[in-house]
């Protein structure tokens, strides 16, 4: 799909190929999940996807569900996470559009966890206390977010949420599709595919009530009774809205996607008179751990000033890198800590080494004095177990004086830094498309990462924030159009 489509009226329709209740266009989590939740309620369901079977990104996903509130996984490692605790770091931390929205997530977390686990989604009563991007085993519960970061760990008590189900290496989100598509299966939830649905139909009152899809045989039209659901993934493929968006990315980011995230949920939701919000939100990926030991170092730009802490969620880090003076940015090491960089997507390169600061400093060309003062501050704090300019937990502070010192580059326009788009159409809490104004375009509604995201951008992000949200909110908007009232 290119460009925004045209609406089409149901006047122009000769005749209803096909009708149902509640049409939902695409299969990931979210799709899935609102199909579910419309069937069970008793309406009549058509899944429209454009690829040969279900899944989508969510199935090439590290299968990382954002989750607190209590679950049974975090009681079992011992953490106590009550909801108002995870709506304070969701509010403090991601700053998001409908905070309503973000606390009714909060208080149904657990239960959420508990319906995914009911479905057959599994999760490991295991937990992993370290840094990792992902794990390659099935362990399930990992610090995945700024939880620990300041200002946040003041705003709310921090506790692990990241809740990757039982699958094994980098695409384990597989493990967690594979029991909701079953589900829908069992159920006789009716789908169709390698079908893709290119306009919508709505009518002289502005209510969506149809689908127009197409084939490889021709063109079809399905009218929508209830409602139609979007739930076709993000804009990451999307080169027009990326250079328009996001025009910091450079030439060396590369997408993470697949090939059907080209926006047509956004541009569907655009067509029927929704808003697109946050469409600036990204999150650029090339962490400096594993090993974590990296994280004990410091990050400085090419005036050799720190810019944000260290240990702060690697989305986090990347945005600040993204938006530093020529892009530049360098990993500064003494040779107690030093290690290559694991990450095998990032390429960070060494630059060198040097036995002092000062030869450093005049090795990466940083303004005379520049890194020696800012090594000296470091230096200053570290010895008394602090971090005075950004505050970096305990955990990853040390005096980095045990010579001699590396450099690597982890410079945005240098690295391989991969990247999701966070934007979308602006809803509710119940998945309805919103237009400019917060009114409801009638019988649209819009989840998973068609629609905004609960965080603006990737410094607000948290692995496993797409998956988790992008559930729940699709049960609610199944639900919603089905007319039954919500219940976690």
């Amino acid at each position: 799909m290119t460009g925004i489509p045209a609406i089409v009226s149901p006047s122009e329709i000769a005749q209803w190929d096909r009708e149902t209740d509640i049409v939902v266009i695409g299969q990931g989590v979210a799709g899935t999940c609102a199909a579910l939740e419309a069937h069970r309620a008793g309406a009549d369901v058509l899944i429209i996807e454009r690829a040969s079977g279900g899944g989508g990104a969510s199935a090439m996903s590290s299968g990382i569900f954002y989750l607190g509130g209590g679950t049974a996984v975090q009681q079992a490692a011992g953490y106590d996470d009550p909801p108002e605790e995870l709506a304070k770091f969701l509010l403090a931390s991601c700053d998001p559009l409908d905070p309503n929205a973000a606390i009714a997530f909060a208080n149904d977390c657990k239960d959420h966890f508990d319906w995914l686990e009911a479905q057959g989604v599994p999760f490991e009563r295991t937990y992993f206390g370290g840094k990792a991007v992902w794990l390659d085993d099935t362990t399930c519960l990992m610090w995945t977010g700024n939880e620990k970061a300041w200002p946040y760990r003041e705003a709310a008590r921090p506790a692990p949420r990241g809740h990757k189900v039982a699958g094994v290496g980098e695409n384990a989100g597989a493990a967690g599709m594979k029991p909701l598509l079953e589900r829908c299966e069992a159920e006789g939830i009716a789908a169709i595919y390698d079908s893709a649905v290119v306009a919508l139909v709505q009518d002289a009152d502005g209510r969506v009530v149809g689908v127009k899809v197409k084939q490889s045989g021709g063109e079809l039209f399905v009218r929508a009774r209830r409602g139609v659901i979007v739930a076709c993934g993000s804009h990451n493929m999307c080169e027009p809205l990326i250079k328009q968006h996001i025009p910091l990315l450079s030439e060396t980011s590369e997408p993470l996607g697949i090939p059907s995230n080209d926006g047509a949920g956004v541009r569907l939701g655009l067509s029927a008179g929704a808003h697109a919000v946050a469409m600036d939100g990204v999150i650029p990926t090339a962490s400096i751990y594993p090993p974590g030991q990296l994280i004990k170092g410091i990050v400085v730009n090419r005036n050799g000033e720190r810019f944000v802490s260290e240990d702060v969620y690697h989305g986090r880090l990347g945005n600040f890198v993204m938006e530093q003076p020529g892009q530049t940015a360098y990993l500064i090491v003494d040779s107690e800590i030093f290690a290559y960089p694991e990450n095998p997507f990032a390429k960070h390169t060494l630059v060198d080494g040097w036995e002092t600061v000062e030869e450093m400093e005049a090795g990466l060309g940083l303004p005379a004095g520049s890194l020696v003062q800012t090594m000296r501050t470091y230096n200053e704090g570290a010895h008394e177990g602090v971090d005075r300019r950004f505050h970096k937990h305990l955990d990853w502070i040390k005096p980095l004086d045990k010579g001699p010192y590396a450099a690597f580059d982890i410079s945005f326009d240098k690295s391989h830094y991969l990247f999701i788009t966070l934007g979308g159409i602006k809803t509710d809490a119940e998945g309805r498309a919103l237009d400019l104004h917060s009114n409801t375009i009638p019988g649209l509604y819009v989840v998973g990462a068609s629609a905004a995201h609960i965080p603006r951008n990737g410094k607000s992000y948290a692995s496993g924030l797409s998956l988790g949200p992008g559930s729940y909110f699709g049960r609610r908007a199944g639900r919603h159009a089905a007319g039954a009232n919500w219940t976690s």
